[in-house]
């Protein structure tokens, strides 16, 4: 993979863990799709849906699935298992997406770095131990960090990220692979630079 990196004087960097960092969609596609079949959905869950709805916040993915396929759900339930089921494979390891934590390790040594991620701090900071990505990164924001926990497409968790590392937003560089990350990352006036989480 190619990182098709902007010019620019940047002077902080930002993350999304999933997808971006670590190839971890198709196991939390595996949760999904057994959340959603023990909470009623019959035959499988649409692969290009559920990467379009990458980076949201869990139970706002939870409600938008069970609209999608007239579940009557409990969002908060169903993210719960959903999580519980990704965390027993987690366990079992990681693989990396070696350029973005090879730039990641490389830019550690002179700029400050954050997490941004749509997923829960119960899932975030156990991919991140498992995968050794740990000590690279202090800063980790989750939905549950801003008010009303607004995840992407919402700006807020990238300003917040920003806030922290002390840096302004327009000098903030993004790795991202999903729609509603890149639209949060840009809505913040920070340059982004696209991942592909399916390869």
């Amino acid at each position: 993979m190619q990182l098709d990196l902007p010019s620019g004087d940047f002077a902080g960097y930002l993350f999304d863990l999933d997808g971006t960092l670590i190839d971890t969609m198709p196991v939390h596609f595996i949760a999904w799709q057994a959340a959603l079949q023990d909470a009623g959905l019959r035959g499988p869950l649409d692969e290009d849906y559920f990467y379009s709805l990458g980076g949201m916040p869990t139970p706002l993915v939870a409600e938008l699935m069970g609209r999608r396929y007239g579940l009557t759900l409990d969002p908060q339930q169903v993210s719960q298992a959903k999580e519980l089921r990704y965390l027993e494979v987690l366990s079992a390891g990681v693989p990396l997406i070696a350029p973005v934590v090879e730039f990641a390790r490389r830019i550690a040594r002179t700029h400050p770095r954050a997490i941004v991620t749509g997923g829960t701090p119960d899932v975030a900071h156990p991919s991140l131990a498992v995968s050794g990505l740990a000590a690279l990164f202090d800063i980790v924001i989750t939905p549950h960090d801003v008010p009303a926990g607004r995840g992407k497409p919402a700006p807020d968790m990238f300003l917040l990220a920003a806030e922290r590392m002390g840096v302004p937003p327009e000098k903030c560089l993004v790795f991202e692979d999903a729609a509603p990350g890149i639209a949060g990352a840009r809505a913040a006036g920070m340059q982004v630079v696209h991942v592909p989480s399916r390869r």
